[in-house]
């Protein structure tokens, strides 16, 4: 069990639904890059609320910014063959959307299209979800990358969901609500009654 986790956009909920679904499937959490160090990184919120091991960060910057600015801030550029994830099961958490940069030259997706690995699709449920999610589908197929599914974040929106999976003929994993108060206990019993354990097998 390996999958990639990205989104359509940044702060959508993709490291909350990486937490749930790495206490889910009992993976390890991997986020690459890490940009903002002011406050818990990503990698802590997974632990905190997933429990589960997490590999560290083959790059931490302070600024929160775009992986390849975050680096340049710091004088150093992102190798992307020293982003190999190690093997087993895992959950690897990518920055931002498909298209970031991690240099001028490489985007995140370029480094999914290398590695091949079955990726999910993080999408809201608000108002423009349907454009972003579909350049998005389009974008992951041009590149020959895996699609597993799209995963939806927020409040139930049925007309979006449907036409976005009927149109981007992508399967529908399910839907992540918001959870509040969130914690550890509360998360895994949500997402285990809105996900199905086959869907990542």
């Amino acid at each position: 069990m390996r999958f990639v986790v990205t989104g359509t956009d940044t702060n959508i909920g993709k490291t909350i639904f990486c937490a749930g679904l790495c206490g889910f499937i009992g993976a390890p959490y991997w986020k690459p890059v890490q940009a903002g160090l002011d406050g818990p990184t990503d990698s802590d919120t997974v632990a905190e609320l997933a429990g589960v091991p997490v590999v560290p960060e083959a790059y931490r910057f302070k600024l929160a910014a775009s992986p390849h600015q975050a680096a340049a801030e710091e004088e150093v550029e992102i190798d992307q063959d020293a982003l190999n994830p190690p093997d087993g099961p895992l959950v690897i958490e990518g920055a931002g959307g498909l298209m970031v940069p991690l240099t001028r030259n490489t985007l995140f997706i370029d480094v999914f299209a290398r590695w091949r690995i079955p990726l999910i699709l993080c999408a809201r449920t608000r108002l423009g979800t349907i454009n972003h999610t579909l350049l998005s589908i389009e974008a992951i197929r041009a590149r020959d990358i895996p699609l597993a599914g799209v995963a939806f974040i927020g409040d139930t929106n049925e007309e979006s969901e449907g036409v976005i999976t009927e149109i981007g003929k992508v399967k529908r994993l399910g839907r992540l609500p918001v959870i509040e108060p969130l914690t550890a206990g509360r998360l895994a019993g949500v997402f285990s009654k809105t996900f199905e354990r086959q869907d990542f097998a």
